[in-house]
């Protein structure tokens, strides 16, 4: 277990914040070089799977390596995870189809469901928790931060050297993250050993992976692929029910998940992830179809909400002697809400900066949210199930995500074919990108008006239910030490 005293904490967390800097600019930075691999590698009808089939993987890992930490100790297991995230970064940049820049995407997913939760588990084992806010403030700056500069830095790295480089980017970084976590992260003996559920952990992949694959393509409309992940996924469930009944160490830690702070909690933080995603994806459309703004302002609008986020997390961590974790954690789900109604009150002639409010109040209050959430589950658990708790809670985001992707996509579709338009979800995306509107630009911005006026209401009601659950939460007593391990 990690050990305060010869834990070098300040060069641990440089180590954390890098680690983490990998994963999170992966998100942004392949977007902008998107073009230019697809017209050297082809792949066009399927190159959006470089982007889902990350975040499947990243998600169906989570909680696997949360559990693998609590069995084996935060360090081999984060390494492990780095080592596995660069390899594949340098095989991604090797890609000679696009087949290969997925399967390589999808093992670099696995990496990166092993960093974010042991990262975040170590933070919560070298500090309390009235430290820990205070550092988990600065990861939120390092997300931000990374979204920011995502893009800028995968078009600069695309018009002056290869895109290869934007996966060869987190080489250097991931071998100085893992040299210092070899070199000040030490750990001390563990007195059990606890089998690992080897097949529980393959049947839980398989499950959560044919969902997100049900969930991705439903988004699409691809019913025969839905059908058949529908019924691998109930197979693989029930499969999983049975292992997990007789398994001596369970993957799912079920009594984990029937904790009220913790069930709350984390179905608080599913329902977040859903409305953000809706911010996230439609709102620029709405900027630049309806309000008729340029891709600068439409993505100006959503940054607010990036930069939003580490403030919330800022404050929360200044404000949790005074508040508490539970009264934190509400305020942040409130903010949802009443930032979702900025945007079903948005007109075509509305200006922008209403949106970019809305946004900001919501990211606002996603920092709060997540930041409580996260320190009171880690709170409230031993160290021996705090990898498993983080990696609920992170699970439980991402999962959340993806269902709000598919939800509001549909809730989308369903306004625009009740309007009688046959433009989709898809054609509008592209076309905007392109700097247009498809067909008659007039009609199809009074359809679109409407249609995204629906899916903002849509956000507003997922967001209520988010605070509404929050309600949920009880409170928590914050601790003033940290658990001592065992040498």
């Amino acid at each position: 277990m990690t050990t305060p005293r010869t834990t070098r904490r300040p060069l641990v967390i440089a180590a954390v914040m890098a680690a983490m800097a990998m994963v999170a600019i992966e998100a942004t930075i392949v977007s902008t070089a998107m073009p230019g691999i697809v017209g050297e590698l082809g792949g066009l009808s399927i190159y959006a799977w470089v982007f889902s089939g990350f975040l499947l993987t990243q998600t169906a890992a989570t909680i696997v390596f949360g559990k693998l930490a609590d069995i084996h100790g935060r360090k081999p297991v984060l390494l492990a995870g780095i080592a596995v995230f660069l390899a594949a970064s340098f095989l991604c940049g090797l890609a000679w189809s696009m087949p290969a820049m997925i399967a390589f995407r999808l093992i670099q997913g696995i990496g990166a469901g092993a960093i974010q939760p042991v990262s975040l588990t170590i933070v919560g084992d070298l500090y309390t928790a009235r430290e820990r806010g205070r550092i988990q403030g600065f990861l939120a700056s390092v997300w931000a931060i990374s979204a920011v500069i995502g893009p800028l830095a995968g078009g600069f790295i695309v018009a002056h050297a290869s895109w290869s480089w934007i996966f060869w980017i987190n080489l250097p970084v991931g071998v100085v993250a893992s040299g210092l976590f070899l070199a000040f992260l030490h750990e001390g003996e563990r007195r059990e050993r606890r089998p690992v559920d080897a097949a529980g952990a393959a049947l839980f992949t398989l499950t959560v992976a044919a969902l997100m694959v049900g969930l991705t393509e439903a988004g699409e409309g691809r019913w025969p692929v839905v059908g058949l992940a529908a019924g691998v996924g109930l197979v693989a469930a029930v499969l999983l029910a049975a292992q997990e009944r007789r398994a001596p160490e369970p993957v799912i830690d079920a009594s984990l998940w029937r904790r009220r702070p913790i069930a709350a909690a984390n179905a608080a933080s599913l329902l977040a992830g859903m409305a953000l995603i809706g911010l996230t994806t439609f709102l620029p459309m709405y900027v630049q179809g309806v309000l008729g703004q340029t891709p600068i302002v439409a993505g100006m609008a959503l940054t607010v909400m990036v930069l939003g986020w580490p403030m919330g997390a800022t404050l929360a961590a200044r404000n949790l002697h005074r508040f508490g974790l539970r009264r934190i954690l509400v305020c942040g789900s409130l903010l949802l809400p009443l930032g979702a109604v900025a945007f079903v009150t948005l007109e075509p002639g509305s200006s922008p900066v209403r949106a970019g409010l809305g946004s900001l109040v919501m990211g606002f209050g996603m920092g709060l949210l997540s930041n409580a959430a996260l320190m009171l589950i880690q709170e409230i658990v031993p160290w021996t199930q705090r990898g498993s708790a983080t990696a609920s809670n992170i699970f439980s985001r991402n999962l959340g995500s993806t269902l709000g992707a598919t939800v509001f996509g549909a809730v989308l579709n369903h306004g625009l074919s009740a309007a009688g338009s046959t433009v989709t979800a898809d054609s509008l995306q592209q076309a905007l990108a392109a700097g247009g509107l498809p067909g008659d630009a007039e009609s199809v911005r009074l359809v679109l008006q409407h249609a995204l006026h629906q899916t903002f209401w849509a956000v507003l009601l997922i967001s209520a239910l988010a605070f509404a659950t929050a309600l949920l939460v009880p409170h928590v007593a914050l601790g003033r030490t940290r658990e001592v391990p065992a040498e």
